[in-house]
């Protein structure tokens, strides 16, 4: 079915993998601009791209605990790479945001807020565990009670299109968080990629405009039942395993175990872990000047609760310890965060436990803590 048509909302349809090209094309002439992972320097990323071909295909990452390799596949899969270090949340929380400037002249200081002139983004390939990161971020920055403008603006107009995994890493462990591999909701468009087609459902009016004028059909009841397989495949490949029921208790019981002192001597604070994550936001404020004193910037920038100074005020430091430090990560992670926000801050991405240069791996430390008991 091809021309002005487009699938209903909540239809399942089927493409042709070429057709993508023309989604991708149709979404550039609607003024977003296209973020997906590729291939740069040795490593995936997410990345503005236009083009199908700019995709991984044929690339794998091959990930343990402190470990990521890119590896050449025979596999023609447009999506068949797991996740890399970047999350979306660097294009919805900028690691570095100007939020205003002032200037000097000889009748005093004038303040302009910063203009955020960035387009509007078509996010392409985005797994269930981060469009439950995203939800997350959405808790803490709009759905509060206070509202970010900064994140609102460019949440709002986001575009996702999003991808069931068909592949997992060995660092997943989204089945027990509850947040993949199968996307389940919060998208504009949702692929499954079978090996000559894509299924793919639309979940927004938006996403069934993008469709107009592609090469599509009715997906059959035979595709379904393949997606059906694709997806029982992704979750038994998941072998890592986390136990949750007894969260957020289980660690506010053993918030003095010296079980955090063994984790504090191989820790080096070196704040990876927050910087891959895609739902931990801490950030800190900045003013920079230049030489002349009468240009001032004033920046937000992203920060972590690992670094000694996040948690200095005034009469001393609230965590002088590595110890104090990983705790209170882990610890609100997935105990107060609960209680803070009703659910987990990890979505089981695994990214913390591949890019942790000493190996540090949050299942196997939480899985410790709770066959070692209260103290």
């Amino acid at each position: 079915m091809v021309g002005s048509t487009a699938p209903r909302v909540s239809a399942t349809a089927i493409l042709p993998k070429p057709a993508l090209q023309r989604v991708l094309d149709n979404l550039c002439q609607s003024g977003f601009q296209l973020i997906g992972p590729t291939v740069r320097d040795g490593a995936v990323i997410l990345d503005a791209i236009r083009n199908i071909s700019e995709l991984p295909i044929g690339w794998t990452l091959e990930q343990k605990a402190g470990s990521s390799h890119l590896l050449r596949t025979h596999s023609t899969d447009y999506f068949g790479c797991p996740v890399g270090p970047h999350s979306w949340k660097r294009y919805l929380f900028p690691p570095h945001f100007d939020l205003l400037t002032a200037h000097r002249n000889s009748h005093g200081w004038t303040f302009e807020p910063a203009r955020d002139d960035s387009p509007p983004f078509a996010f392409i390939g985005v797994r269930s565990c981060d469009l439950h990161a995203i939800s997350i971020q959405d808790d803490v920055f709009v759905n509060g009670a206070v509202s970010d403008p900064h994140y609102a603006r460019r949440r709002e107009r986001a575009f996702i299109l999003a991808v069931n995994c068909n592949t997992a890493a060995s660092t997943c462990f989204c089945t027990s968080m509850k947040t993949g591999p199968r996307v389940l909701s919060g998208f504009d468009l949702a692929l499954t990629e079978l090996p000559e087609s894509f299924v793919i459902e639309i979940g927004s009016e938006a996403g069934s405009n993008v469709l107009a004028g592609v090469d599509w059909q009715p997906a059959s009841a035979f595709d379904l039942g393949r997606v059906t397989q694709i997806m029982q495949r992704t979750e038994r490949q998941i072998q890592r395993q986390v136990t949750t029921s007894d969260l957020p208790q289980l660690l506010y019981d053993r918030i003095d175990h010296p079980y955090w002192d063994a984790i504090a001597a191989r820790c080096l604070s070196c704040a990876n872990c927050t910087l891959v994550c895609p739902t931990c936001f801490c950030s800190t404020v900045e003013d920079h000047s230049d030489l002349t004193g009468t240009n001032t910037k004033r920046t937000r920038a992203w920060d972590s609760c690992f670094i000694l100074d996040f948690s200095h005020v005034h009469g001393g430091n609230s965590r002088p310890t590595v110890k104090s430090r990983f705790r209170q990560w882990m610890t609100h992670k997935l105990g107060a965060w609960i209680d803070q926000f009703g659910r987990s801050g990890c979505v089981g991405c695994g990214r913390c436990i591949a890019w942790c240069p000493v190996e540090i791996d949050i299942t196997e430390e939480l899985s410790t803590l709770r066959s070692q008991g209260a103290r």
